[in-house]
């Protein structure tokens, strides 16, 4: 199997947790990858930018060179592969790998719909439709289609191709240390006391993100006496929204970037991680990256209450209900006592072996072995 595409493994996790994952299967895997170079945001921009297409356009056509390159070395050298797996944000990739591989089962990771997406952070009209063919053409080239939820594969236009795999997260995000069997709960002294607690937020303040709903949280529980340490990382089209709500508000930490490989440590140093809280159609759909990884980093993570999240990981997540400042703030204060965030560590540990790569592609791999390709 071959794994193919512009993917960038270091900025999107997902395509390393499907060849992990698949290798802890007995799944010999050889990448060809030739990354583009572009953030999730940047493709998105450009998809919504007409003008900026023909940057797009250019650097995409020199990384297909040299995929088509790589893939006929291979070929020579191993014969034509049984299934060529096509790396997250592979709109435009999969028609390559179509072409060069019409014999192979062609499995396209469609994590994100670029129509949806486009239309969740504001396009209209024109655009979103077609993005959304654009999303039609590649499912169309695939023979399986990998989704993170349910509801996104109900999207798809032949839901019977999609298989379900939960996003997971890589071992990178896993430090020395991190427990992967439930603690013990110690009794403390005095269970009423406040302690600090340090809270971590982390993407691209699109609005599925609901980050305004996260600044009226903290602002609401601080001003209420609750001793939060906020760091919150990223920027996008909410910040300066979120800055506003949070101005004056003590004990918040701001960096707009950090390096992909220094995250997991800057997560795990704090006690909460936050997922998203918007009620936007796309945030009730989805389960971001920051659940699975800020889980895995060995902290509590708090997230929205919805049927994908809890499906994924009830269990394990402290849930308030989807766009409820008041909620949200109410969370945090509770977690600010030492026993009940001892409590809501142990079960965060319960599902922190549930999302190991082995564990999310086993659905794929079963998939795979149905079409007798493994």
């Amino acid at each position: 199997m071959i794994t193919f595409g512009t993917y960038d493994a270091a900025r999107h996790p997902r395509t390393a947790v499907l060849v992990a994952g698949l290798r802890a299967h007995g799944v010999k895997v050889t990448e060809l990858n030739r990354p583009l170079g572009f953030s999730t945001a940047e493709r998105v921009r450009m998809l919504r930018q007409p003008w900026r297409l023909p940057v797009l356009a250019a650097r995409l056509l020199r990384c297909w060179a040299g995929l088509t390159a790589d893939a006929l070395r291979l070929r020579r050298a191993e014969g034509v592969p049984r299934a060529v797996l096509v790396g997250y944000l592979g709109h435009f990739d999969v028609l390559l790998a179509r072409l060069l591989h019409p014999r192979s089962v062609v499995v396209l990771d469609h994590l994100v719909f670029a129509g949806d997406t486009a239309a969740d952070r504001g396009a209209t009209g024109l655009r979103v439709r077609l993005l959304t063919g654009l999303d039609r053409l590649a499912t169309a080239c695939a023979d399986v289609v990998v989704t993170d939820t349910e509801e996104h594969r109900r999207m798809l236009p032949d839901p019977r191709k999609g298989v379900v795999v939960l996003v997971g997260a890589s071992d990178e995000w896993r430090p020395p240390g991190v427990e992967t069997h439930s603690p013990r709960v110690e009794p403390v002294e005095n269970p009423a006391r406040l302690a600090p607690l340090s809270v971590v937020f982390f993407g691209l303040y699109t609005p599925l993100q609901g980050t305004p709903v996260i600044a009226e949280a903290v602002r609401d529980a601080v001003a209420a006496g609750a001793p939060l340490r906020v760091t919150l990382v990223g920027t996008g089209q909410d910040l300066a929204r979120t800055r506003e709500i949070l101005a004056g508000t003590p004990g918040v930490t701001w960096h707009d970037w950090v390096e992909p490989g220094e995250l997991p440590a800057l997560v795990a140093g704090h006690d909460v991680c936050l997922g998203i809280f918007s009620d936007t159609p796309k945030g009730l759909r989805v389960v971001p990256n920051k659940v699975y990884q800020g889980l895995a980093a060995g902290c509590v993570v708090v997230s929205s209450d919805t049927a994908p999240q809890r499906r994924a990981l009830g269990e394990s997540l402290e849930l308030v209900p989807p766009a409820d400042a008041a909620a949200l703030a109410a969370r945090l204060t509770d977690l600010c006592d030492p026993a009940v965030l001892r409590a809501a560590r142990e079960r965060a540990v319960r599902g922190r072996d549930r999302i190991r790569p082995q564990v999310v592609t086993e659905p794929l791999a079963a998939a795979l072995r149905r079409r007798d390709v493994l």
